[in-house]
């Protein structure tokens, strides 16, 4: 019980998850609720959540994709209410559901990954290091938005891993990413390549930014293909404008 919101108000909208409203009322109103839900955590407060977390639950494993795609949009403004120790026990879990969802899930939460990562402690954050490179992969490989969404969202991600958890999982995902057949989503990945080596600058982890240096140099440098070393040339054109080579200024 609780005596913020009217009870009979709450449990009218807590009725909103029974399937046989939306045969009866709306065919949509388990999405209307899932809209709702963290206007409704807010008003109540992380305090009372229990009146909620079934419902939340519910939504979260509904049949229909929109629903839990509602759910992805808002999972890191829920976290932001219930604060770190109800996210871990009670959001990570469906969190870890929608990474594995339909791609339409999946954006919800990738537009979003930065703000929801910060938010959980550094052993729990580390544990998706593993996870990130899943992005790479979509149901359509047409969805060239889904990975460009990933390379925005890795620029800011950089700053909760230290150097050696970056170069150790995310460059991988960034040499990927500029070899794409896309190239709105090979320009973004050229802006995250140098963000790397500002990382490795900042950290005053040299020796890491000029292993990748040589790394760029081997892989696109002497590429092969003209567009290869076409890319090599647009991450020094990035990487000059941002002052970021000038102590990097040995190049193959």
């Amino acid at each position: 019980l609780q005596d913020i919101i009217p009870q009979p108000l709450l449990d009218e909208y807590l009725s909103m998850t029974d399937p046989a409203r939306a045969q009866t009322v709306d065919t949509e109103i388990a999405k209307h609720c899932a809209y709702s839900l963290p206007g409704v955590a807010l008003t109540l407060g992380r305090q009372n959540w229990h009146c909620l977390k079934d419902t939340y639950e519910t939504l979260a494993s509904d049949v229909q994709w929109k629903v839990r795609r509602t759910l992805a949009f808002s999972i890191h403004e829920l976290a932001v209410i219930l604060g770190d120790q109800l996210t871990a026990a009670d959001l990570v879990p469906i969190f870890n559901g929608f990474l594995k969802d339909l791609d339409e899930v999946r954006i919800g939460v990738l537009k979003h990954l930065y703000d929801f990562l910060k938010l959980l402690h550094a052993d729990k954050r580390r544990e998706y290091l593993y996870q990130l490179q899943e992005f790479v992969v979509t149901d359509n490989s047409r969805n060239w938005r889904f990975r460009y969404e990933l390379a925005e969202q890795l620029i800011l991600i950089l700053e909760l891993y230290n150097a050696n958890d970056v170069y150790d999982y995310l460059r991988h995902i960034a040499l990927t990413l500029c070899s794409d057949k896309v190239s709105e989503v090979r320009w973004i990945s050229f802006r995250l390549v140098v963000a790397i080596l500002q990382k490795f600058y900042a950290n005053s982890a040299s020796a890491l930014g000029l292993n990748f240096i040589n790394e760029l140099v081997v892989r696109f440098r002497h590429c092969s293909k003209w567009v290869g070393r076409q890319a090599f040339a647009f991450i020094c054109q990035v990487g000059v404008s941002s002052l970021c080579f000038c102590v990097y200024i040995k190049f193959g």
